[in-house]
């Protein structure tokens, strides 16, 4: 599927808020957006109304769309969530999961473990977590944890960018080892421990 601009801007948009380029209270202003893109306000527009559809953004009467702030308190309810969404996901995309699809995981696991800074981690991290769920052939509930991920990304780069060290992932190599046998049991058990430490 091709990207279109409004794609474009949405991912541009939502990256620099994750990251906090873009902080909470921020006005994110239709004609500005549409100059730097060199694009009409039709995408713009549609790029904002996806911001605010994953909790990105919100609309003020009169004001315009703005970033939205970020809640400490969120962070509980948003592991919890993935947690149950996430495992859920994992149960299911075992069984169906091909040889191949368990060699893209290790794959991704290495490209993780390879980041130099902290934007590659978060983006391959998350490109981890949809590898080895994508399987479970479940659309609306890959779409959920996608969001999850977005807000679960912000809380990191607000919170743990100063204390990011490379490193590889024990736990990531763990749950590409009980893919291989097929122990959804074991994986589900590793992942669940795994997103509870970003507490």
């Amino acid at each position: 599927m091709t990207a279109t601009i409004a794609d474009t801007i949405y991912e541009r948009l939502s990256q620099q808020i994750v990251t906090g380029q873009l902080v909470a209270g921020e006005k994110l202003r239709q004609d500005h957006i549409a100059r730097a893109f060199e694009t009409s306000h039709v995408p713009v527009r549609e790029a904002l109304l996806r911001l605010e559809a994953h909790g990105l953004a919100h609309s003020e009467p009169r004001r315009g769309m703005r970033v939205t702030a970020l809640d400490p308190a969120e962070i509980r309810e948003v592991i919890e969530m993935r947690v149950a969404l996430e495992t859920l996901a994992l149960q299911h995309a075992v069984q169906n999961m091909t040889p191949a699809e368990v060699r893209a995981a290790d794959d991704a696991r290495i490209a993780c473990d390879a980041a130099a800074d902290m934007p590659a981690w978060e983006a391959r991290n998350r490109s981890f977590h949809r590898v080895i769920l994508a399987p479970c052939a479940m659309p609306r509930l890959l779409h959920a944890i996608d969001d999850l991920h977005i807000a679960s990304a912000r809380h990191l780069f607000a919170h743990w960018r100063q204390k990011w060290a490379q490193r590889s992932d024990a736990d990531h190599a763990a749950i590409v080892q009980a893919l291989k046998r097929k122990d959804a049991a074991t994986a589900c058990e590793i992942l669940k421990r795994h997103i509870r430490r970003v507490r």
